[in-house]
């Protein structure tokens, strides 16, 4: 598995733990309420994603185009 499958992974993870936990702190349980929380979970696990994605190419911990071996190339 390379490194931008385990980034999105963890942008999913992200949106079910933000969700799981924003339903868990409010208790409200009406289903408009979990349809606007899963919407918002999603747009925030995708901005989440974006963000993480910057930060790892501006460290250079992941390659621009998701090619696995284009930081190690032989002359």
């Amino acid at each position: 598995m390379d490194q931008a499958m385990r980034l999105k992974l963890a942008a999913v993870f992200f949106a079910i733990f933000w969700v799981g936990s924003m339903l868990w702190w409010s208790g409200e349980y009406h289903p408009a309420y979990i349809i606007l929380l899963a919407v918002c979970g999603a747009l925030g696990g995708y901005l989440w994603y974006l963000a993480m994605r910057w930060v790892f190419r501006h460290m250079h911990l992941l390659t621009r185009n998701g090619d696995r071996d284009a930081g190690s190339e032989t002359p």
